[in-house]
């Protein structure tokens, strides 16, 4: 986001908000009785002097059309750019798009046309890195050919700093040094920003550590203008605030859960069974492991729309909090449906669909075990683990947790195949953080087929509901969506925590509020001195 802005800009002012002061276009105009989209852009510069132009917004779409469904983070089967009927570009300023149907329009603004991030079509448009420029993204083997040569360049992480192609930019900075193996990296100003307010910092270097302790070590020794607190040191907060710094937790717009697999079939019968996810649900103790593990740094969930900051799109649902802990009735939740707690040990008793009997294809004598997989390297988060483990052992449900590197885990959570090795029950990504999907309607993590649902959750009520807040009117349909999700636990709800407790520099001036999408603005930042 330093070095390339997407169409429409989102965060202001500490909210998770539109902002058209910082969007490479204006705010979108409806015609065809809201079908109809019309965009004109502003007038921004790459990095090279060659105006942005509608035909890098059409060399965005290009690509995006034979890479959506295998390589789009964002794409959610039915949504963007499926529901296009047709797009124009009638002149270097002005886009045309015309969709399938009325949709609310903040959904469109917010989690649609968000989406788009113009490219460099003058400098990128070509098939190999010695070629010519030319306008193979208008077919589509030209486009896939494009996008694969990119993808590769992309892939060198080498060469970041010094490739030609990130030097062709419409934000605020440019890469000027990057170290692959430490991911060290320095910014510089990109001298022809079009935007407000331009840099006046000479450059911003990102340092990287390989543990929480020597980043806080470093942060002592005052070799970090803005920096973070880790949860476990937060009561050193006021010693940087003795020593020249402000301290800030950094609220997140995002949502904290862990994944059940609803397509590995050991486990998928019982995770199916709503009365097993609500118990499930209150034996998480959000309050306690805010207050001891994140230094107060986090905010339960509850359903799709985070509880901070402050948003008109919180229902009362979601906010009476529909299953706080309450172990006991946790307890009498599961053998009230056929579950028996036998010396430590819940197993299935009483197989069938009735009322009382644990529910279609659990077998008798069954055994609530599962496998948790979580990210290594936070000990606020390993703490919240092994106290989820000892609550969820003292009912009788057994977790074998265990931390592993993210990237290697978030690689593992796929789909399972039928008749394929199915190997993950249970894991904790982080969650999801709503950008570029801004309004929290939830179609990416909780919609059937959505990029995020790693588990393969599928509602048939969830997905109407969700699909209602894309095109009726106001907050009502979002909030009716919200309440049901809220009571269906299709994840296990864990805290969201801040995205750090940041320090601060006081002669840093310019870097607060903190945005809760997760952008920094260093081009507003002044340092004093």
């Amino acid at each position: 986001m330093l070095m390339w802005r997407p169409l429409y800009w989102f965060g202001n002012d500490g909210q998770p908000t539109f902002n058209p002061g910082l969007s490479l276009a204006k705010p979108p105009v409806f015609s065809n009785g809201g079908k109809t989209v019309t965009i004109h852009l502003n007038h921004y510069l790459w990095s090279d002097g060659s105006p942005v132009t509608s035909r890098d917004v059409e060399f965005w779409m290009n690509l995006l059309e034979q890479e959506k469904a295998s390589a789009w983070y964002g794409y959610v089967p039915g949504a963007f750019p499926d529901n296009l009927v047709s797009q124009s570009y009638p002149n270097p300023d002005t886009v045309v798009f015309t969709f399938n149907a009325v949709y609310n329009r903040s959904w469109l603004l917010y989690n649609q046309l968000s989406q788009i991030i113009p490219m460099p079509q003058h400098a990128w448009d070509k098939t190999t890195a010695d070629g010519p420029i030319g306008n193979y993204d208008l077919t589509a083997s030209g486009a896939q050919a494009v996008y694969t040569f990119l993808n590769a360049e992309a892939m060198d992480h080498t060469t970041y700093g010094s490739n030609p192609l990130w030097k062709v930019v419409d934000g605020p900075f440019v890469l000027q040094t990057y170290q692959a193996a430490t991911g060290y990296s320095v910014f510089v100003p990109n001298d022809r920003y079009s935007g407000h307010p331009r840099p006046t910092i000479r450059r911003l270097v990102e340092l990287q550590y390989t543990s929480d302790a020597a980043e806080f070590n470093a942060l002592r020794a005052g070799n970090i203008d803005y920096g973070y607190l880790p949860a476990t040191d937060a009561s050193q907060a006021g010693y940087f605030r003795g020593h020249g710094y402000q301290v800030e937790a950094w609220p997140e717009w995002g949502i904290n859960f862990i994944s059940y697999n609803y397509t590995n079939p050991a486990v998928a019968p019982i995770f199916s069974q709503l009365y097993f996810r609500q118990a499930m649900q209150e034996l998480v103790d959000q309050g306690q492991y805010i207050k001891a593990f994140w230094a107060g740094a986090a905010v339960q969930t509850r359903g799709i729309v985070p509880l901070s900051p402050k948003n008109s799109f919180l229902s009362q649902g979601e906010l009476d909090d529909p299953y706080p802990y309450n172990p006991s009735h946790a307890e009498k939740l599961l053998t009230s449906h056929g579950w028996s707690d036998r010396s430590g040990q819940l197993t299935c008793v009483s197989p069938g669909t009735g009322s009382g009997d644990c529910g279609k294809g659990i077998r008798r004598g069954e055994k609530a075990a599962f496998s948790l997989l979580y990210s290594a390297g936070n000990q606020a988060l390993t703490s919240s683990m092994q106290a989820l483990q000892s609550e969820m052992a003292r009912a009788g449900i057994h977790l074998t947790v265990k931390a592993g590197p993210q990237a290697i885990i978030a690689g593992d959570a796929v789909l399972c195949a039928a008749g394929t090795a199915c190997g993950w029950q249970m894991v904790e990504l982080g969650g999801w953080v709503f950008g570029p999907d801004y309004l929290p309607t939830g179609e990416d993590v909780f919609g059937t087929g959505g990029a995020g649902n790693i588990g393969g959750f599928s509602s048939t009520e969830a997905d109407h509901l969700i699909d209602l807040s894309h095109t009726a009117a106001g907050n009502g349909p979002l909030q009716t969506a919200e309440d049901f999700l809220a009571k269906d636990v299709p994840e296990l709800f864990f805290p969201e925590p801040s995205y750090q407790i940041s320090v601060i520099r006081d002669s840093l001036r310019g870097a607060l509020p903190q945005d809760p999408i997760g952008f920094i603005y260093p081009e507003a930042w002044r340092v004093d001195g």
